[in-house]
Formats: structure tokens, sequence, C-alpha cells
């Protein structure tokens, strides 16, 4: 599950496309937008394909985030979406292979829409020396096609099913304490705030969800039997998928409004 708080980049995509929705939408600035997305991943830098002709691209194969988003802007950015890929399950992408492949492996993928056309952003860590800490994100072209996905209602009751599935098989394994879901509701420490504009629902969804992945990430099969492992592994994988489908409509809800 890529959805690790312990990571700063492990978000770096959700933020992109929040905070950038958020100010496509108008809600807030550029500038603002770029300092919540670089307070969650780090500075970032973005490696322009070969085939980018974007008004500013003067030659420069590298751009800083902030600038990059501008020239986007300027040849027609409307919306941000996320996906949250893994192996088996590309949820959020379309194509091309190249483009699904490279987002399978990061596990998760920001996708520009512009017209006629999409820029998919790859995030990796960018480490440099001893203390610097940013991402790289690589610019890819991506398909234009429209994924599909559920809206906030229909992810919301899926995570709630699968939540309540996971809880009742978690709580019957015998064995050692086990991360159960309900558990973890109290708090993750995760980046579950969305960006000014968005609908209550969608906070109280990006929140579940975020609380979720972090009680995912503590899963243990340490002590348990083949059996158990089985059972409780179909459940995980289950309110795996789930959490991330929820937690990228969550974070297209924004869209879902402006659409309305």
């Amino acid at each position: 599950m890529h959805l690790d708080s312990s990571h700063r980049n492990s978000f770096a995509a959700a933020a992109l496309v929040c905070w950038g929705n958020a100010w496509l939408a108008g809600h807030i600035g550029l500038d603002e937008a770029v300092d919540h997305i670089e307070r969650t991943a780090g500075p970032g830098i973005v490696a322009r394909p070969p085939s980018d002709d974007l008004p500013s691209d003067g030659g420069a194969r590298e751009a800083a985030l902030r600038g990059y988003l501008a020239d986007l802007r300027l040849s027609g950015l409307t919306a941000l979406r996320l996906a949250l890929p893994v192996a088996g399950d590309p949820l959020g992408l379309t194509g091309p292979p190249a483009f699904n492949s490279a987002a399978i492996e990061a596990g998760q993928a920001a996708i520009c829409v512009l017209p006629g056309r999409c820029v998919g952003l790859i995030p990796e860590a960018d480490l440099r020396g001893s203390s610097y800490r940013g991402v790289r994100w690589t610019a890819v072209e991506a398909a234009a096609a429209v994924p599909d996905l559920p809206s906030l209602a229909e992810a919301e009751r899926e995570l709630n099913t699968a939540m309540l599935s996971a809880t009742e098989t978690l709580m019957s394994v015998e064995g050692p304490r086990q991360a159960h879901p309900g558990a973890a509701l109290s708090g993750s420490g995760a980046n579950d705030t969305l960006a000014p504009g968005y609908p209550g629902r969608a906070h109280r969804v990006a929140a579940l969800s975020a609380r979720l992945a972090h009680a995912l990430r503590l899963a243990d099969d340490r002590g348990l039997t083949s059996g158990q492992v089985t059972a409780r592994g179909s459940v995980l994988r289950d309110l795996d998928r789930a959490v991330r489908r929820a937690w990228v409509a969550a974070h297209h809800a924004i869209l879902e409004s402006r659409a309305q």
C-alpha cells in the first residue's frame, strides 16, 4: 500500500491533485497551492518530456513545479486526476502502457488534463547530499480517456462495507494482537486534510481512508497459521482496494461538484 505516512513522497501525487484542483477552481492561488504540495512532499522539480511544447519551455528539460504548473495553465490545464495503481488493479490509469508501467511501479501518479491530451506526472524521491529531501516529477504523455472511477458516494459505501468485513474477520483470527481497522480510527498522523473547496463528505472520506491505510501498514502476519494468513490476506486486499478507491474519489470530489 503506497499511502504510507512514514514516507513524505507517498502522498506527493495526492497533494498535487488536491491542492492543484483547489487552485484551478479558484479557491486558492498558485503560490499557496505549491506551498502546501511542497510542505507535504518536499521541493518539486519536473523533468519535461522531449515532446514538451509548453509556452515558456525555452528548451529547458527541467522546471520548478511552480513554473511548470503555470505553463500548464497557459496551455489550458483544466483538472488534475489521481491514480493509485497496483499490479492487477490499474486504478485511475487509461494508458499508454509505458505510462501505466511507470505509475504502477511508483504506486501513484497525477494526471494533468489539457485540451485533447493528458500529461502524467510520476513522483520519485529526489535526494541530494545529506539533508535535501524533495520530489522529482517525471512528465509522461498519458491517454486522454477518462478512467472508470467510483463517485464519492459509491466509494464511501464500498469502504464502509470493506471495513466491517475486515474487522469481523480480523477479530476472529487468534494470535498476536493485530492492528484492526477500527483501532486505527483514533488517528494516524497521515496527511488527511483536503484543500479549500472540497465538500465536507470528501474531507470525511479522505480522513477515514488515510487512517485505514495506516492500519494496513501496521498489519503483521507473524505468529499466525497459514490458514489465518490466507483469511486475513483476502480481507486486507479487499480493504486496500476500497481504501485506494475512496482516496481517489475524495480527491476528485471537487471535480464532481464543479460538474454539477
